[in-house]
């Protein structure tokens, strides 16, 4: 009889007994035993383990939080003022579409729609921006806060299946903004609907102020980030307002005091001493890292940016390893049917309505529609999350930041009050807007469709993850922007050739896949075009030459013999870092 070993032309190696002294004998096989009982002291290693991950876990979530929080404001170090220089002409923001233009980018620059929302508050407050221009502008932030979860996405391009969910789940978001703004930008332009009615909204009740919106959030993040930095984000308003006496002032904050508003100084960092009188009041001074450091803002935002995606990059990573050791098995089996899972039949059609005040809840606790996005992005990775559930999430976190928005604006001054709670009602029934327009009717739901197109794409060619980001938060906006500028006339001109091009490439894609008989024959394909122009290889090949003698190459990993298990595996899908590679076969006795 042939030995195993000389069967595969390798060293012989002994056939290994099973139960009962009784061989394998046949073709080559890798032996796997039946799995043992573990023992007490194993059981209980396992769960002091597992019991470790739980509080590891939640520290890792907390400093992820932490980072998003210092990311927005090393944004706003490296770019504050420069967006209060943005907002502060008005002849640009009377422009729909450069209002439109101005909001995505302030809010990609500081990272922080609520920051930009506050701005075109005081703007509004203080006269200097009507309500009607203020509309286009909010459209914007909302557009430009997605980009946060899309960065986030980023770090799970180390598996193809997970970066191909996490990316669809991130750009999900974004398609529904973009779908939204497209509608509704051009509807509020003609009728001017969001501005009429929450002038009746306005009117029609007898709104008084209220006490401030809880910040929930900030009471447990701002123990860890208040010694890093603090930012005196007063700077930007005064900037964008037209005053020009905080021009010179630094956004890192000096003198801490308990009213903010009295803690004013423009005294040099160099100059500052342990206390600074003001009023009948001493303030003292703040207590971070860079209180004293003699760097200008942009130096301290680039370094704390670096540090900021260090640290996200970091805990994203150390948070998907323990959530991919914590839920398998069992326990993920248990969580994606209680997370996705439909209501019984006749109220199958609420659930995701009840998914949507999940997520309008969860946004309110932690008041930020990017933490609670941003971390739900990982678990949609995982697959726990499926995208068709996270899609109501994420309108209902659109919903969650609005109302937080509004209970902020309550706070107002009465004087500001008005004004204040119109554009916060404008932010609102623009979401609700785009939710009656892209959810209730099944065939409507474009944004799904979009992002599973958009991460298909992208778990190929994962370079076009940081092309999509380049174009649609950066280089569109700014080519736009241009445009605009130049008068409506150049955005005629421009803009109806492009969108009928665009109509035309959209309806005869849509015929090729569905009924390419009625085309002709020379137009069943886009292969009469140059191949450049409808497929991503020849760019996608000229990258990976240009990044070539950057990489090295994977060492392969030698052939190994078939497998024969001698246990049926369970049913459910092993996750796609433990599958055995394409060359191995497994076969079932």
């Amino acid at each position: 009889m042939m030995s195993y070993g000389g069967r595969l032309g390798s060293p012989a190696v002994s056939p290994i007994p099973v139960h009962g002294g009784h061989m394998m004998r046949g073709t080559a096989f890798a032996y796997v035993p039946s799995p043992q009982e573990p023992g007490l002291a194993q059981k209980l290693r396992q769960t002091g383990i597992m019991l470790l991950k739980v509080p590891l876990m939640l520290i890792f979530l907390y400093l992820f939080v932490c980072s998003l929080d210092m990311l927005s404001s090393a944004f706003q170090l490296a770019g504050g003022k420069v967006a209060g220089d943005i907002f502060k002409d008005n002849t640009i923001l009377s422009n729909p579409v450069a209002g439109l233009v101005v909001g995505i980018l302030v809010t990609v620059l500081v990272q922080s729609s609520s920051t930009s929302t506050s701005i075109i508050v005081s703007m509004v407050s203080s006269g200097l921006l009507e309500v009607s221009s203020a509309i286009p502008i909010i459209m914007g932030s909302n557009i430009g806060t997605s980009v946060t979860n899309t960065i986030v996405a980023l770090m799970q391009a180390g598996d193809r299946t997970d970066f191909r969910r996490a990316f669809a789940g991130a750009t999900v978001h974004d398609c529904f903004n973009w779908l939204s703004v497209l509608v509704l930008l051009p509807l509020e332009a003609a009728t001017g609907y969001l501005h009429h009615i929450t002038w009746l909204v306005v009117a029609s009740f007898n709104i008084r102020g209220g006490p401030d919106a809880p910040d929930l959030l900030k009471i447990i993040t701002e123990p860890f980030t208040k010694l890093i930095i603090q930012l005196d984000k007063s700077v930007i308003t005064s900037i964008a307002t037209g005053d020009e006496s905080l021009r010179n002032h630094s956004l890192i904050r000096i003198w801490c005091h308990p009213d903010p508003l009295e803690a004013h100084t423009s005294m040099p960092r160099a100059e500052a001493n342990t206390s600074w009188p003001v009023g009948n009041a001493t303030t003292e001074k703040c207590n971070h890292i860079f209180v004293d450091t003699g760097l200008p803002d942009l130096a301290v935002g680039l370094i704390l940016l670096a540090g900021s995606l260090v640290l996200l990059c970091t805990c994203l990573i150390l948070l998907v390893k323990m959530l991919n050791s914590l839920l398998k098995g069992q326990v993920a089996k248990v969580i994606q049917k209680v997370i996705n899972t439909d209501f019984p039949a006749p109220f199958t059609w609420a659930t995701g309505y009840f998914a949507m005040v999940v997520g309008a809840g969860m946004t309110f606790v932690v008041q930020s529609s990017s933490v609670f996005t941003s971390a739900m992005t990982p678990l949609i990775g995982l697959g726990v999350i499926s995208i068709e559930r996270a899609y109501p999430l994420t309108l209902g976190s659109n919903i969650g930041t609005t109302t937080t928005a509004i209970l902020a604006a309550l706070a107002s001054p009465r004087e500001k009050l008005s004004s204040a709670f119109q554009i916060a009602l404008c932010h609102f029934f623009f979401n609700i807007s785009g939710i009656l327009l892209w959810y209730p009717v099944p065939f409507t739901r474009l944004p799904i469709r979009m992002a599973k197109a958009l991460g298909k794409r992208t778990a190929k060619y994962r370079w076009f993850a940081v092309l999509y980001l380049l174009v649609c938060f950066l280089l569109l906006p700014l080519l736009v922007f241009s445009i605009s500028m130049a008068g409506w006339q150049a955005m005629v001109g421009v803009g109806a050739p492009f969108g009928a091009l665009l109509a035309f490439v959209g309806l005869v894609s849509f015929l090729q896949r569905h009924s390419p008989g009625r085309l002709p024959k020379w137009l069943q394909t886009w292969d009469f075009l140059p191949r450049w122009m409808h497929s991503l290889k020849p760019l996608d090949r000229f990258i990976t030459h240009a990044t070539l003698c950057c990489a090295r190459p994977e060492p392969r990993s030698p052939l190994t013999p078939a497998r024969v298990f001698l246990e049926e595996l369970p049913p459910a899908t092993p996750s796609p870092r433990l599958a055995l590679p394409t060359h191995h076969t497994a076969t079932h006795l």
